[in-house]
């Protein structure tokens, strides 16, 4: 059986330098950096108090109310820029066979916020067990997927890779795999984190991964620096629509590029200095 060719049709994106795809490449444009003080919570005794938050998001602009209530943020921010990918792609509006379109998405630490806050409101009661019934559903990275195949009622392959910081890579790639073999003509993949709470910042900074270059934020993230001290945390979403180049073309799809090819390795000697800590910080970046 041959190959399929596979391009990208659609794309969306919701960063820390702009909410949506055209903000986030004026802001590449600008050179813009999303590294900033941390609003969300008073880091003023965490060894790293900067990262790269989301800013001027309310789910509610784009979520029902009472659904975006039952969503973890890196799930929030899943649903939104996967809905802008699939508006440039105009894929739904052209009759497309939605048993052929799946979801592949990416996540590393999934529901952390919704973690976090069950766990301290257990811990702050009497023992007796009373968690949120959305607790599981909010926190697992597969719910991600999921919500995005239920919004747009799309019945292809549905789940989420997990993979440290390589995760949206890695779902790009099964993605495109399943369209090359034929599976599928259409998947829309990306991926989307939100772990600035403080058992994200402090977990990292346990492992001590994390740059601590506080009076000097903007700068702080420099991964091929010999003065580099860690990596910058941040969060948000980034989708693609990949499509059967055949079956975009007789759509009259927009084509922005083709993918012809993706790779993955466990080679953690990428790490400059082969230390203890350094090959526990290269792993905590997804670096193989």
């Amino acid at each position: 059986m041959p190959l399929r060719r596979v391009v990208v049709t659609g794309l969306g994106a919701l960063t820390p330098i702009g909410n949506t795809l055209q903000d986030y490449w004026a802001g590449l444009l600008s050179g813009r950096s999303g590294a900033a003080p941390i609003t969300r919570f008073d880091a003023s005794k965490f060894k790293t108090r900067f990262a790269c938050e989301v800013k001027g998001f309310n789910a509610e602009d784009f979520l029902d109310r009472k659904e975006a209530r039952k969503m973890d943020p890196f799930a929030q921010y899943a649903l939104v820029c996967s809905d802008e990918a699939l508006k440039d792609s105009g894929l739904l509006e052209s009759g497309v066979d939605r048993d052929n379109v799946g979801v592949i998405w990416g996540s590393g630490i999934g529901g952390l916020k919704t973690f976090q806050d069950e766990c301290i409101a257990f811990g702050r009661g009497d023992g007796t067990p009373r968690f949120n019934p959305f607790f599981i559903p909010k926190m697992i990275a597969d719910s991600a997927a999921g919500l995005i195949s239920m919004r747009h009622t799309l019945r292809g392959p549905s789940y989420v890779t997990v993979s440290a910081c390589a995760s949206g890579n890695n779902s790009m790639i099964d993605a495109y795999n399943y369209i090359r073999l034929g599976t599928c003509v259409a998947m829309v993949t990306g991926g989307s984190e939100a772990a600035i709470y403080e058992a994200g910042v402090g977990g990292f900074n346990a492992l001590h991964a994390m740059s601590t270059r506080n009076d000097d934020p903007a700068t702080a993230s420099r991964p091929y620096d010999k003065d580099r001290d860690g990596f910058v945390l941040g969060e948000g979403g980034a989708a693609i629509v990949l499509e059967d180049m055949e079956h975009a073309i007789a759509r009259g799809a927009k084509i922005y590029c083709e993918v012809v090819g993706g790779g993955m390795s466990s080679d953690a000697t990428t790490s400059p200095r082969r230390t203890p800590k350094a090959l526990a910080r290269s792993s905590a970046c997804g670096m193989r």
